[in-house]
């Protein structure tokens, strides 16, 4: 069997298959009901993206199945048991500030450009003309080779759990949407928000009219945004002066700018993922602790202001709240804000909280809530993912790693545990390996997401071979 033969020959198509999906903007969306009552439920633009894949793979002559648009995969092969890949076509909003159209596919320099060339369809493409290079080969596995393309990954998961209630689960497998040369285990991960009702506000004084920032729950929010309004003629003056005292003590980017009658301010940061807040700067944060040398006329607001610079702000590790928790195999805990919503009535802000594998959903609310009761907040539980770990000698782990050794050279990288959320967590004897190279920036979620072309070419020989040996009839975990 020509392996290598035939991925060369599908290089070109590789390319422009992942530039022609990037320009498919598939970030979630409103459900969409068709005239004919058919629901694409994450919006037209994920829709639009797994229809493109449907069809690529039923082009190239592979058999494909469609939860109800919730999720689907791609199959060759047949046996009785199945290798899963698991990906998603999902991605983030794309934000500000690129360089090229976060949507256009852009080639330059040797990469490619797009929200989600590397997370995560840059890697589920690399994963499919692995498949196809097998297929062209001749290759006829023993166990059926499934690639499953989940919707809503940067979101609630609920596709993914319809898939699996409709066409099941695979034997084993790997979600290319994490590191090589493996992920042997996550840690837990768990969501919810804090919040505080509001008494209704004196309309003399100073109020706060607007606040907004981040646009997901996993992401360091790189911009907020709040707006004040005041009868007193001299409030602004003296809150510009403020604005610059602060930007001159702390270096951060904060700006004033009249609006109407009201005056706004915005605070920008370095947007990260949310699995590692310690490689961003958190706008939200540095709004809020501006906000603070603030009086707002509503008693309610400088209490959540206060509790918000005290036992969230800066701190990623979430030590002000009794929450710095690490362990030796997963390291620490991580803390990140990525939202916050104000309507008038009600405040509140979102908490993405990556907890290492020895600690559990019981110990986090129990330093959280003596927090939450002191200033008289409520929370909203969102859901926990809890920690998964194999063992660096299990043969799963072996045999991937070693497929990364071979077609890397790279003898020095070892398995890592990560605070990252995959959907290794969704399934059984499932890991995260790849697409992310040691020593290569880690741009997922941020602005100018892109990948090398090269390490494109090189995922697809290490998933090709990845796939070969998971799919012989004597392979265990």
């Amino acid at each position: 069997m020509d392996l290598a033969k035939h991925i060369e020959e599908n290089k070109s198509q590789a390319v422009d298959t992942l530039k022609e999906l990037i320009r498919i903007r598939s970030d979630a969306g409103d459900p969409v009901t068709t005239p004919s009552g058919e629901v694409y439920p994450f919006g037209q633009g994920v829709q639009d993206a797994f229809a493109y894949m449907l069809k690529k793979a039923e082009e190239y002559g592979f058999e494909t199945a469609n939860a109800d648009n919730y999720g689907g995969h791609i199959d060759f092969g047949s046996g009785d048991k199945t290798v899963g890949i698991i990906g998603h076509l999902d991605v983030v909003p794309a934000g500000d500030g690129w360089d090229f159209d976060a949507y256009s596919g852009a080639e330059s320099d040797g990469y490619i450009y797009g929200r989600g060339t590397t997370d995560d369809k840059g890697p589920l493409l690399a994963c499919f003309f692995a498949m196809k290079a097998l297929k062209d080969a001749g290759y006829e596995p023993q166990r059926r080779i499934r690639l499953i393309m989940g919707l809503d990954e940067e979101t609630n998961w609920i596709g993914v759990q319809h898939y699996k209630e409709k066409l099941g689960n695979p034997d084993y497998g790997f979600t290319p949407d994490g590191d090589f040369p493996i992920l042997n285990g996550e840690k837990g991960m768990i969501g919810f928000d804090i919040a505080k009702k509001l008494s209704p506000s004196p309309k003399e004084g100073l109020l706060l009219s607007k606040l907004s920032g981040g646009t997901a729950a996993n992401m360091v929010p790189e911009h907020a945004r709040a707006v004040v309004r005041s009868n007193d003629p001299e409030a602004y003056d003296h809150i510009k002066d403020l604005v610059e005292e602060y930007r001159n003590e702390t270096g951060y980017k904060v700006k004033t700018k009249g609006v109407g009658k009201s005056l706004e301010i915005t605070a920008e940061g370095v947007a990260a993922h949310g699995a590692a807040p310690q490689d961003g700067l958190n706008a939200i944060s540095i709004l809020f602790a501006f906000l603070g040398k603030l009086t707002f006329v509503n008693d309610d607001l400088n209490v959540f202001i206060d509790f918000y610079n005290k036992c969230v702000g800066f701190n990623v590790y979430g030590k002000n709240m009794n929450l710095d928790f690490h362990d030796e195999k997963s390291g620490k805990l991580s803390f990140n804000n990525g939202l916050v919503n104000y309507d008038g009535e009600s405040i509140s802000v979102n908490i993405n909280i990556r907890y290492p594998i020895s600690a559990n959903a019981d110990k986090i609310y129990g330093a959280v809530m003596p927090f939450i009761d002191k200033y008289d907040l409520g929370v909203v539980k969102q859901g926990d993912m809890k920690p998964i770990y194999f063992d660096t000698n299990s043969n799963v782990i072996r045999t991937l790693v070693g497929v990364y050794r071979d077609k890397t050279g790279d003898m020095e990288s070892q398995p890592i545990v990560v605070g990252g959320g995959t959907y290794a967590k969704a399934f059984d004897n499932v890991v995260a390996y790849g697409g992310l190279f040691p020593g290569d920036p880690d741009i997922m979620h941020q602005k100018n997401e892109k990948l090398e072309i090269k390490r494109y070419y090189q995922m697809i020989e290490i998933y090709a071979d990845a796939i070969y040996k998971m799919s012989q009839p004597d392979f265990e975990l």
